[in-house]
């Protein structure tokens, strides 16, 4: 028995109630013990656990047993607001320690690192602070780690590289997430050694450094997200070699050169996100091939060139965002074959919002009639950008569409009455070029309108009277036509 569990505590466990026939449970005896001796760390001030000594231990919350002792000890929701107790380290026979969504506060006691048997650790959603203990680097047998959400700082032990099991789970995504936490330092090699790991989120810390090459041989890998970091230096060419990988985040972070055109080999990618970096050149054209590409944001880049036509054979793809570069050319109007902008909503599905964006950029050229075929988009947006010629009358057809913006361009000629057709629509701008005619009545007919930007125009006639509303009493002064 360790120092750490009380005598008091292992005679209360083997009255025979708590548990039965006592002398042929020892491991149980023992294990109860460590409970009660850990249980008021534990609960704190708010949380309420019915682990005593009136109470078979089967009947205790939140714990599982068999025939060694507590193997399960998973207290989710709590409201604990304790720290967790070193004496849990002595639970020699734990396979799974789930504490999510409790208010436990402290550090992670590097006792936990004795859980010889453990399967899963998961702390998420608790105050946790402190260093991440690298004794958690011996839990040979762990599958699934998981500290996300919490105030732990300091850098990632390079000790976790040796957790060879994390992530082998049978068509589970499992894996090692350190996300939302304040960690520092750089993203340690060693991390490329999980072979088996399908999940490793490491988003939204304080991480420094360039993204080791070595992550390129996790090839189990089905989920990377790395943004909102303080990352450096060019993406690794070796992440193209991650055959299995769905989602990929790098988005917020410092990272600078181009993309590397291997991104390309990721044939099983949905969700590529590389925005928010100070990346550079032209877009791969090879990206086009990445048949199952559901989500493509390059946003707020410094990238150049002009827009690969190839990118219109994403035919899964559901939103695209292009803005903040330094994009030149003209829209490829192979942009008009992607059926599937616009999004699925789905119960239970991430709600992706439809988007096609490509605004702050200095592309030329008109806008093609084709983006007119993109039925199911819900936001377009191609402001502050060089385009001239006429709007499309074809985009009357995008009877989906709750958002067109288009200012700041040299727009010219009239605004199509075909625009009175989009029912869903209900933010239009059209602001800031060099539009004339008069304001088409139709649309007045836009009943969910709540926003509408038609100044710095050369409109003539009158302000039909229906759209007072949405444009506003500035806006009409600025127009500075009569009301109609």
């Amino acid at each position: 028995m360790s120092d750490n569990t009380p005598n008091q505590y292992t005679e209360l466990c083997s009255n025979g109630i708590v548990v039965p026939n006592p002398a042929d449970n020892p491991g149980l005896v023992s294990d109860c013990a460590t409970l009660l001796a850990a249980k008021d760390t534990l609960a704190g001030t708010r949380g309420s656990l019915n682990w005593s000594a009136d109470i078979s231990v089967s009947d205790w919350a939140g714990i599982g047993i068999d025939y060694y002792g507590v193997s399960l000890l998973c207290l989710e929701k709590y409201r604990l607001n304790g720290a967790i107790p070193a004496e849990l380290g002595n639970l020699a026979n734990l396979s799974v320690l789930s504490l999510n969504g409790n208010q436990l506060t402290g550090a992670i006691p590097p006792d936990i690192g004795n859980l010889a048997k453990l399967v899963e650790l998961s702390l998420s959603g608790n105050q946790l602070t402190g260093k991440i203990p690298p004794e958690l680097g011996n839990l040979s047998n762990l599958t699934h780690l998981d500290l996300s959400n919490n105030d732990l700082t300091g850098a990632i032990p390079p000790e976790l590289g040796n957790l060879s099991n994390l992530g082998e789970v049978y068509r589970l995504i499992k894996g090692l997430d350190l996300s939302d936490n304040q960690l520092s330092g750089a993203i340690p090699s060693e991390l490329g050694n999980l072979a088996n790991l399908k999940r490793l989120a490491l988003s939204d810390n304080q991480l420094s450094g360039a993204i080791p090459s070595e992550l390129g041989n996790l090839a189990n890998l089905k989920r990377l997200a790395l943004s909102g970091n303080q990352l450096a230096g060019e993406i690794p060419s070796e992440l193209g070699n991650l055959a299995n990988l769905e989602s990929f985040s790098l988005g917020g972070n410092q990272l600078t050169g181009e993309i590397p055109s291997e991104l390309s080999n990721l044939a099983n990618i949905s969700n590529l996100n590389l925005y928010g970096n100070q990346l550079t050149g032209a877009i791969p054209p090879e990206l086009g091939n990445l048949a199952n590409l559901e989500f493509l944001s390059l946003a707020i880049n410094q990238l150049t060139g002009e827009i690969p036509p190839e990118l219109g054979s994403l035919a899964n793809l559901t939103d695209l965002d292009l803005s903040d570069n330094h994009l030149t050319g003209a829209i490829p109007p192979e942009l008009g074959n992607l059926a599937k902008l616009g999004g699925l909503d789905l119960p239970g599905k991430l709600n992706i919002p439809g988007e096609l964006n490509l605004s702050h950029n200095q592309l030329s050229g008109e806008i093609p009639s084709e983006l007119g075929n993109l039925a199911n988009l819900k936001r377009l947006d191609l402001n502050f950008n060089q385009l001239t010629g006429e709007i499309p009358l074809e985009l009357g057809n995008l009877s989906n569409l709750d958002l067109f913006w288009l200012v700041g361009n040299q727009l010219t000629g009239a605004i199509p009455p075909e625009l009175g057709n989009l029912a869903n629509l209900r933010h239009l701008q059209l602001g800031g070029n060099q539009l004339t005619g008069e304001i088409p009545p139709e649309l007045g007919n836009l009943a969910n309108l709540t926003d509408l930007y038609l100044s710095g125009n050369q409109l003539t006639g009158c302000i039909p009277s229906s759209l007072r509303v949405p444009l506003g009493d500035d806006e009409i002064k600025l127009i500075g036509l009569p009301i109609c």
